[in-house]
């Protein structure tokens, strides 16, 4: 079969381009697959990050076409008749904003109409985190372009079926992130990131944004510090006010309790954090899923996270993590106080090697093959 990807993937960063890399490697082992991605992704102005391309060694670099510019929608025919050009079999779209809709819906519409193409979409989100008038308006005129859908929570795959009637689908559960290499020893990790061997240390790693959380994490250290331990780190590059936080930090007197470190991690970067932990939270107010948990899972860490969206479909409560309410302070510090207090980190870490063998790419790449086969 040959099969065209559209999305943003290598050299661009992020959670979707790394979970591209990781879809071309095992899609290319029993197909013809080519990459096509964006030349610019976001104007400058609606970024509000650093950079927009990878920094350090990629851990899996793959060939990709950079042709389509959301701005400009002449490069959208484009890479529309780009990806009729390969006389692919299948099109697959990695979907997870309308923002995005214009530019996918037009070139999954040239590209079916000049090579007879099957177009599918897998979405991380059907319906984004923070909502605009034409969200659902945008979807819905891009999904029609769309034969078949994979969705990889009950919240996304909810949220499609307001969207499409009878939409033919798959539920496949989001695969583990193993594109950052194997876990290192705990106590070499703490030694390149400054911290000391014997602390109990917990993880919030990605972008920061309001939904994530955090400003309900750094109120539950405060209650915790009071009956254990602890050391935060906060990885991640800030996409809100940075210093909204940092005054949160001084006015709970958190101090020495939290490393931060406000920077996008490199690729060969992210092991070391991870190794580092003895549990990673995501304190998430809203989500549909969380490529985190897929990372933390790679490397065999608990999770403690809330019970929004397909969150509490990875985390089993009690057995790979706790899961607690959203936006509550006192239920999220009770959680990172019974995970040092009672030392469930190591107990937790042995289910999680066996639940993540659930998360398999051969699970979705068979899921792309059975739709694109029979449509069922």
């Amino acid at each position: 079969m040959k099969v065209v990807i559209i999305s943003t993937a290598y050299p661009l960063r992020g959670g979707i381009a790394h979970y591209v890399s990781l879809l071309y490697k095992h899609l290319s082992g029993r197909h013809e697959v080519s990459v096509i991605t964006f030349k610019r992704q976001y104007p400058k102005i609606l970024f509000p990050g650093k950079s927009q391309e990878e920094k350090g060694d990629a851990s899996f670099q793959l060939p990709s076409i950079q042709v389509i510019d959301t701005l400009n929608p002449i490069t959208w025919y484009k890479a529309g008749k780009i990806a009729a050009d390969h006389k692919p079999d299948l099109i697959i779209f990695k979907y997870w904003m309308p923002f995005f809709a214009p530019a996918f819906g037009i070139a999954a519409r040239v590209a079916k109409r000049k090579s007879g193409c099957k177009v599918l979409f897998i979405c991380d989100n059907v319906l984004p985190h923070e909502r605009m008038p034409l969200d659902k308006m945008l979807t819905t005129w891009l999904f029609k372009s769309g034969d078949y859908f994979v969705v990889q929570s009950k919240s996304v795959e909810n949220d499609l079926l307001s969207v499409v009637d009878k939409p033919k689908y798959k539920f496949v559960p989001h695969p583990v992130y193993e594109i950052f290499g194997k876990t290192i020893k705990k106590s070499e990790a703490r030694s390149k990131i400054g911290i000391r061997e014997n602390e109990n240390v917990a993880l919030f790693f990605g972008y920061i944004r309001k939904y994530k959380g955090l400003h309900v994490l750094l109120d539950a250290m405060k209650e915790a510090l009071t009956k254990i331990k602890l050391k935060l780190l906060v990885v991640g590059e800030f996409y809100d006010d940075e210093e909204s936080y940092r005054h949160q930090m001084e006015k709970l007197e958190l101090g020495d309790n939290v490393k931060v470190v406000g920077d996008y991690v490199p690729n060969d970067e992210v092991a070391t954090y991870f190794s580092a932990a003895d549990v990673v939270v995501l304190p998430y107010i809203d989500a549909t899923q969380s490529g985190i948990a897929q990372i933390a899972y790679n490397f065999n860490k608990p999770v403690i996270t809330t019970n929004v969206g397909g969150l509490a479909e990875i985390v089993i409560d009690g057995k790979t993590g706790l899961v607690v309410k959203p936006n509550s302070s006192e239920e999220l510090s009770g959680a990172i106080v019974k995970i040092f207090s009672e030392h469930l980190s190591e107990k937790f870490a042995g289910a999680v090697s066996e639940q993540k063998k659930l998360y398999s790419w051969d699970n979705l790449i068979n899921a792309i093959e059975e739709l694109a086969k029979t449509g069922a």
